[in-house]
């Protein structure tokens, strides 16, 4: 008998569709497949028939094999292991977890209507969360390392409701959810910034969950090749909507997990078959699409469908009636389905045929109404995570249906209005609790009292047992290492940039240059990470595939084209460069398991993440959110930067904005550093805040790709400047500050530009400038709102913002230019105790020499130098005829009255 399912009906059609010449022997060949089924099992057949296709291939004989199989439980009942647990014990803790769930929801809501808050999505993958808790989920104790756990956003009350059992959170954090500003509150999703001994991984924005767990089980396999850390045995669960899954995030580094045979990886896909609006596949079968798309990109796929309660409906079906209707219904059949009663269920699904009609014809309605998905049995989830465990060589998806709003009733499961559910009435409520039995009284129900059953109680003690058993509690968050490790002194790795002597480079090529320095060093080189999207040769880094390789875990199988070269593209299993190829938002990913390894693995790593700038901020700056919120420690550097430095690449290339999106990420610390020599002081600094005094920051430093002759550090001078890069600015010569009409400020690239224009106003028009390094307007910024905020509410009189005491000792106006948007240096306005004149390059880039792009942006030398005698002029000490001259002297009288930023 040949089972009909929505993957075998196009193969079966356009097999029958060609004359069978021979049916006996037909007859035949399908007489021994189920020979071999039968005697030898399912495990031989397939051996049997995957030989067999691949003979056929080879031989030129197309294949129309399915990618999808039929609509059914992957794992047949004949192959369930025996249940471990006590499901009676599991369905009334289960119970409670969703009433507290649920009431903490409706509590908020009834109090305060604008909170928010969500039931259906925990209502949906509460047994697929409580298989885990009771019998996978490993915690950390002693050498056991554990689990990690990406969490489902939206189903973060039914996990906080766990805490509340185990004892982790009190029943004031229950009353105070998503009131976190008075109280011991709980966020809305899963953020590790708001609960920092809680949550381990931010997943609330759409994709970044699936993405960030591909990557954290590929950095663990890193990690244990290059004998850092013992990983074997511990799996990244991943728990995502079936919605989320159209994410481009959620799909994009399938292949990855694949290529990289990590077994080490699940993913649980909550299939209720419904998103915030509706349908996810209303005219199809999101199932079969993702079936499809796991199994092509090499995934094992493990289908979990219908309840136990199919299995007899199932048994007793022999001609394959089940199996056709299920071919013939679309998602938003099925999700009709799941929001009525066993009558109508009787009447539109099993009476579509005799058979099925038969099926069911000693049933009650009540009984079909009990008919439940797969994801809500947890004997068939239990088979499906166990087979997970134990598949070796792929990574696994476990496809698990479920009905959104289970058990909500009328008003909540399978509705188009699910996911807005918020609030029920007390009708409602108690019907809820007749549902999952509950031992609550009326007045339970209406108060919307938190149910914890005695510590006594058979169900507690359940719980703690099941818990310890497997390690401890999670999620669990660690703030810190345990141990810190060492930075070395930078004249080991720097010496060369505080020492230049005028030698023309990039800052890139410098902060190259003292990585490969820093990755010798004995006890911080091999914590470093060095992470690229494939332009490791644009930015200089082709010496380190010699010197420390890149990281593959199957080595090199072949012989590179340029193994003759002292720079040959070397892959190791042990390789310390994580290079990802054109993927930017896999780059991050990595880096983000990276820079989190500290808190995740008690293993502190410092990874570099070298980019094109404007492929960071701008294209993966929700990533670099997520990181920030993960608390991550490392370097994000922005090579390439700003808008007239990278000359021919134009318009998409050219990165003018990154800074001032570095600057609403409150633990990014943001450099735009102009000298080597400052570029090592902020990586000295960096490298000890975070790797030494274990604080929660990263830093993001823009370096460039043009090269000019670099300036020594004047050694009286160091304390001084260092202080000075650090807290974001510093004046160049302090003798010539002293004399100086007008202050000039410069960051990044257009400091050389300013230091020319300060020689232009000296030579030509015989006026003094002083010149200063800001390698940092979001630092002073943010300095200046904190004091700012101080002297407001506390009257503190000697709250001086660094920028302005260090402008406050010059005379004259200050002009501030930028190789980004005005909107970066106007950061500081409020602050600078005069006036103030800001040039940026806001608008389009395009392509052109740097000199042009410069003067097209008038953020070039002349334009930088009227600035100044403009400003000059407003203040009364220059005459505006004297501004008329330069104008023409510098040939920016121009004929047409324009701004950049609209050409």
């Amino acid at each position: 008998m040949t089972d009909l399912s929505i993957n075998t009906q196009p193969i079966l059609a356009a097999t029958e569709a060609r004359i069978d010449h021979d049916p006996q022997e037909t007859a035949e060949w399908l007489a021994a497949l189920d020979g071999v089924l039968e005697h030898a099992g399912l495990e031989r057949a397939q051996y049997l028939f995957d030989r067999l296709a691949a003979h056929a291939l080879s031989q030129g004989v197309a294949t129309a094999r399915a990618s999808i199989t039929p609509y059914a439980n992957t794992i047949p009942v004949a192959q369930q292991p025996p249940y471990p647990g006590d499901v009676e014990i599991e369905e009334k803790l289960a119970a409670a977890l969703r009433w507290n769930a649920l009431a903490m929801v409706v509590r908020a809501n009834r109090a305060y209507g604008e909170l928010g808050g969500h039931i259906a999505s925990y209502a949906s993958a509460a047994d697929l969360f409580e298989v885990g808790f009771n019998h996978f989920f490993k915690a950390q104790k002693d050498a056991q390392s554990g689990d990690l756990v990406y969490f489902q956003p939206h189903s973060s009350p039914g996990v906080y409701a766990r805490a509340f059992l185990e004892g982790f959170l009190s029943e004031k954090h229950l009353e105070h959810y998503r009131r976190e500003i008075a109280g011991p509150g709980l966020c809305s999703y899963p953020h590790p910034w708001l609960m920092p001994d809680f949550w381990q991984f931010p997943t609330g924005s759409m994709g970044i969950g699936p993405i960030n767990a591909i990557y954290q089980a590929r950095f663990m396999r890193y990690l244990q090749n290059r004998g850092l850390l013992h990983t074997e045995g511990r799996k990244v669960w991943g728990f995502v909507g079936d919605g989320e899954m159209d994410e481009p995030e959620s799909i994009g580094a399938l292949s990855l997990a694949a290529r990289e045979g990590l077994d080490n990886l699940v993913f649980v896909i909550n299939c209720n078959l419904q998103r915030l609006d509706g349908p996810v596949r209303s005219n199809g079968r999101i199932v079969d699409e993702l079936e499809s798309q796991f199994t092509g990109a090499g995934w094992n796929v493990i289908k979990v469908l219908w309840g136990s309660d199919w299995d007899a409906l199932f048994a007793r079906d022999r001609t394959g009636a089940l199996l056709r209707a299920f071919a013939h219904t679309v998602d938003g059949q099925f999700q009709t389905f799941s929001a009525n009663d066993g009558a109508y269920n009787r009447e539109r699904f099993f009476g579509q045929s005799p058979e099925l009609a038969a099926l069911v014809a000693h049933m009650s309605n009540d009984d079909i109404d009990r008919l439940r998905r797969g994801g809500h049995d947890v004997r068939k989830l239990h088979a499906a995570y166990d087979r997970a465990l134990k598949h070796r060589g792929q990574p696994t998806v476990i496809l698990a249906k479920t009905m959104k709003g289970f058990g909500m009733g009328s008003i909540g499961q399978g509705r188009m209005t699910t996911h807005q559910q918020k609030k029920l009435d007390v009708e409602q409520l108690k019907a809820f609790r007749d549902r999952f039995r509950l031992p609550l009284s009326d007045e339970d129900v209406e108060q919307l009292r938190f149910y914890k059953p005695a510590e006594s109680s058979p169900e507690m003690q359940y719980l703690h047992a099941r818990r310890n058993a497997l390690g401890g509690y999670l999620p669990r968050r660690r703030r810190a290492a345990s141990q810190s490790v060492a930075v070395p002194a930078v004249s080991t790795w720097g010496q060369f940039a505080m020492d230049a002597n005028g030698k023309e480079m990039s800052t890139t090529m410098a902060i190259v240059r003292m990585l490969g320095s820093l990755l010798k060093d004995e006890a911080l080189g091999p914590r470093i990470v060095p992470v690229v999207a494939d332009e490791a040769r644009t930015f200089g880094m082709a010496n380190l595939f010699r010197q420390v390789g890149i990281y593959s875990p199957r080595g090199q199988l072949y012989e590179p084209e340029d193994l003759g070269s002292m720079l040959y593209y070397r892959e190791d299993t042990s390789g310390q460069i994580l290079e990802e190829g054109i993927s930017e938002a896999g780059a991050i990913s990595s880096w983000i398991a990276a820079a989190t390894s500290y808190s995740v693995h008690d293993t502190p790593m410092l990874p570099f993440y070298i980019y094109y700038s404007m492929f960071g901020f701008q294209r993966i700056g929700d990533l670099i959110w997520a990181a920030a919120d993960q608390r991550a420690r490392g370097f994000l550097i922005g090579a390439t930067a700003g808008k007239t430095t990278l000359g021919g690449e134009g318009l998409q290339h050219q990165d003018g904005t990154s800074h001032l999106a570095a600057s609403t990420v409150p633990n990014c610390r943001a450099y735009d550093p102009a000298f080597a020599y400052e570029v090592a002081m902020i990586v000295d600094e960096g490298a000890r805040e975070m790797v030494e005094r274990q604080q929660d920051v990263f830093y993001y430093v823009t370096v460039t790709n043009e090269n000019y002759a670099q300036p020594s550090l004047p050694s009286t001078e160091a304390e001084r400047v260092r202080e000075g890069v650090i807290k974001g600015l510093y004046v160049l010569d302090r003798k010539s500050m002293e004399s100086a009409q007008v202050q000039l400020l410069g960051s990044g690239a257009i400091l050389g530009e300013v230091q020319a224009a300060a020689r232009m106003l000296k030579d030509d028009w015989e006026i003094q400038a002083g010149v200063w390094s800001v390698t940092s307007f979001t630092e002073l910024h943010r300095e200046g709102v904190a004091l700012e905020r101080s002297e407001r509410l506390f009257d503190d009189a000697a709250a001086v913002p660094y920028v302005t005491a260090a402008l406050s000792h010059s005379e004259g106006p200050v002009i501030a230019a930028t190789d980004y948007v005005r909107a970066v240096p106007e950061l500081i306005r409020a602050y600078v105790p005069r006036r103030y004149v800001t040039l940026g390059t806001d608008g389009f880039g395009r392509s052109d020499t740097r000199a042009s792009l410069r003067s097209f942006f008038e953020v070039d030398r002349a334009s930088i130098a009227i600035a100044a005698l403009k400003a000059l002029v407003d203040d009364g000490m220059v005459d505006k005829e004297v501004l008329r001259r330069a104008i023409r002297k510098y040939g920016k009288d121009v004929s047409e009255r324009f701004s950049p930023w609209l050409v």
